[in-house]
C-alpha cells in the first residue's frame, strides 16, 4: 500500500481521518497509534513486531539515561563540593555505556537483517581467494518496511535524552506514536522528536485549513510522481537493464533522467506525505528544497534529503568534531603543518564517518559504498581547492555574485549529479564503471532525431508531457526559492486564480498520469531503503 496508490488515497487515508475526528480527543492518539500499526503490517505483516521491540527497547534506554541522570543530581546534592565532580564522571561513564548498549543494539538488529548477506557474500570471496575452507551460509532474512527510517529516528531520541535536549517520556505511546506515525514509516522524513511528538501527542481536531492545504500537497505529489517519475522509468529501466547495448548519449540521458524521476518520485512521496501529516495539524519537516540550484556539493546535500544529512551531521559530524580524535590531531596539526593542513585533516576525519554511513545506509552494494565514497572525495577536494578558488576570482576579477560564475557553478554542479546517480542506479559498481565509460565512446548527436528514444516505451507525446512537467515543477521551485507568495503560498492568490490552479492539477494528473489499463505500478524508490 504505498502512498500514491488508491487504497491509500481513497481508503486509507480518509477511513484514518474520519475515524481521528469522531473519536473522543483522548482516544485520538489510539486511533494514530493503531492506523500506524495497521499499515506496517499491511505491508510486513509481523514483521511489525520489530517496530513494536524497537519502540519498547527505546523508552526503556530513555528512562534508564533519565534515571542515572537523576541519581547523578541526588548524590552531588548531598556529598561535599570537592567530591561532586568525581560523581558526575563516574555518572557520565555509566550513561554513555546505557546509549552505547541502546545503539549497537538497535544498529546489530539493522546491520544482520540489512546486510548480511552482503558481508558474508564477500567474506566468502576473500576466504575462497586466500584458500581459507570456511565459508559463511546465506540467509533468507525478511526486511520490515521502513527500519533504515525509526532505527535512525530511535537513535536520535536516546542520544537526545542524553544530551538532555529532550526530557524521556514515560508515557510509551508517545514514543509509538512518534516512531509510528503511519505516513513516515515507509520513506520518511526522519524528524527529530522536538520536531513533531508534541503536535503528535496533541491531538488537535481537524481544520478545514490543514485539510484543504494537505490535499493540495498531496496532489502537487501526485503531478511529480505520476506524470513525470513513472514516464522517466520506462526509459531509465530500459537503458541500465541493457546497458552493454548503449553509448554516449543514450548513457548520458539515462543518467540524467534517473537523476530527474529519483527527484520527482522522491520529492513527490515526501509531498504527499507531508500533506498527509498536514491534515491532521503535524507539520513534518522538509526534505527538499530547490537542490538542482545548488552551486557546490555541499550546498546541494543541504537541499538534497535533508532530513537524512541533518541526522547525520547532528549525530555524527558534530560529536565526530568534538571527539578527542580531532583535538589530538588539532594540536598536533597546527604545530607541525600549519593551519591549511590541520583544517584539511579535521574535515576528512569528520566527514569520512558521514559518507561512509550515508553509503551503507543506502544498502548493501559496492555502488552505493562508492556513491558515499564519491561525495567524501568531492566535498573534501572543494575544502581543499576553496583557497585557490578565492584566488584566481580575486585575480580575475570575477565575483562570485555575478550571473555568470553563478550559472556556471550550477551546471558544474549538475555534472556531478548526474555522475553520481548513475553509479547510484547502477545494479553493481563494475557496472557503473563500464556504464561511465561507455558514455564517452561513440558520442553522436544524431540519436536525438533519428527515432533511438521512441524505443523505450515512450512516444513523442511522453516527451512532451515530461518536459512540460519539469518545466512547472521549475517553475515552482523557482517562485519558492525566491519566496514570491510568502508563508501563506497559493492561499494567497485570489480564489478563481487559486482554484484555477487547483483543478488545472487535478486534471493534470487525471489526464496526464501515468495509470490505467495496461499500467505497470512503479515501486516508490526510497521505500527499498
Amino acid at each position: 500500500m504505498a502512498y500514491h496508490t488508491i487504497v491509500y488515497l481513497f481508503l486509507f487515508l480518509p477511513l484514518v481521518l474520519t475515524a481521528y475526528q469522531i473519536a473522543p480527543r483522548k482516544l485520538r492518539r489510539a486511533v494514530l497509534v493503531g492506523a500506524g500499526y495497521g499499515f506496517f503490517w499491511l505491508i510486513s505483516r509481523k514483521l511489525v513486531v520489530f517496530l513494536i521491540g524497537t519502540t519498547l527497547f527505546t523508552h526503556y534506554i530513555g528512562l534508564c539515561l533519565t534515571w542515572l541522570k537523576q541519581k547523578c543530581r541526588m548524590e552531588t546534592d548531598s556529598c561535599a563540593p570537592e567530591g561532586k565532580s568525581g560523581i558526575r564522571k563516574k555518572y557520565k561513564k555509566k550513561e554513555k555505556l546505557v546509549l552505547a548498549c541502546g545503539i549497537i543494539l538497535l544498529l546489530t538488529v539493522l546491520a544482520y537483517l540489512k546486510y548480511y548477506n552482503f558481508f558474508a557474500h564477500n567474506a566468502n570471496q576473500l576466504l575462497e581467494a586466500v584458500s581459507v575452507p570456511l565459508a559463511f551460509p546465506a540467509k533468507r532474512l525478511v526486511l520490515p518496511i521502513g527500519i533504515s527510517f525509526y532505527t535512525l529516528q530511535a537513535i536520535g531520541y536516546m542520544a537526545d535524552v542524553y544530551w538532555e535536549k529532550v526530557q524521556t517520556e514515560n508515557h510509551p505511546g508517545k514514543l509509538a506514536l512518534f516512531l509510528g506515525f503511519f505516513p513516515q514509516i515507509m520513506e520518511g522524513p526522519i524528524s527529530m522528536y522536538s520536531q513533531t511528538a508534541e503536535a503528535l501527542w496533541r491531538c488537535d481536531s481537524l481544520k478545514g485549513e490543514n485539510l484543504s492545504r494537505g490535499c493540495v500537497r498531496i496532489i502537487w505529489g501526485l503531478f511529480k510522481k505520476m506524470i513525470v517519475a513513472d514516464r522517466l522509468y520506462l526509459l531509465v529501466k530500459a537503458v541500465f537493464d541493457h546497458y552493454e547495448q548503449y553509448s554516449g548519449i543514450v548513457i548520458a540521458a539515462a543518467a540524467i533522467s534517473y537523476t530527474v524521476q529519483l527527484y520527482m518520485e522522491f520529492s513527490g512521496s515526501m509531498d504527499i506525505i507531508i500533506g498527509s501529516g498536514r491534515m491532521f495539524g503535524v507539520v513534518l519537516p522538509e526534505n527538499f528544497r530547490q537542490p538542482f540550484v545548488s552551486r557546490n556539493a555541499a550546498e546541494f546535500w543541504r537541499r538534497w534529503h535533508i532530513t537524512l544529512g541533518v541526522w547525520f551531521k547532528t549525530y555524527i559530524f558534530y560529536p565526530m568534531s568534538a571527539s578527542a580524535l580531532v583535538k589530538k590531531w588539532n594540536r598536533f596539526g597546527k604545530k607541525h603543518f600549519g593551519k591549511y593542513i590541520t583544517k584539511l585533516g579535521i574535515s576528512a576525519i569528520c566527514l569520512y564517518p558521514v559518507w561512509l554511513c550515508n553509503g551503507l545506509w543506502h544498502g548493501p552494494r559496492w555502488s552505493y559504498l562508492f556513491y558515499g565514497m564519491y561525495y567524501f572525495v568531492i566535498l573534501l577536494f572543494g575544502i581543499a581547492a576553496e583557497p585557490v578558488k578565492n584566488g584566481l576570482l580575486q585575480r580575475c576579477g570575477i565575483k562570485e555574485s555575478a550571473w555568470y560564475w553563478k550559472r556556471l557553478q550550477i551546471l558544474k554542479t549538475w555534472v556531478i549529479i548526474f555522475v553520481g546517480e548513475l553509479f547510484f542506479r547502477a545494479e553493481g559498481l563494475s557496472i557503473g564503471l563500464k556504464m561511465f565509460k561507455s558514455m564517452f565512446q561513440n558520442v553522436s548527436l544524431h540519436c536525438l532525431w533519428d527515432g533511438t528514444f521512441l524505443n523505450f516505451g515512450l512516444d513523442k507525446g511522453d516527451y512532451l508531457v515530461i518536459i512540460c512537467g519539469c518545466l512547472t515543477a521549475a517553475v515552482v521551485g523557482g517562485i519558492k526559492e525566491r519566496n514570491l507568495l510568502g508563508d501563506g503560498g497559493l492561499a494567497k492568490l485570489k480564489t478563481p486564480v487559486r482554484w484555477s490552479i487547483y483543478y488545472a492539477l487535478i486534471f493534470a494528473v487525471i489526464i496526464f498520469g501515468a495509470y490505467g489499463v495496461g499500467y505497470q505500478q512503479v515501486d516508490l524508490i526510497y521505500a527499498g531503503f
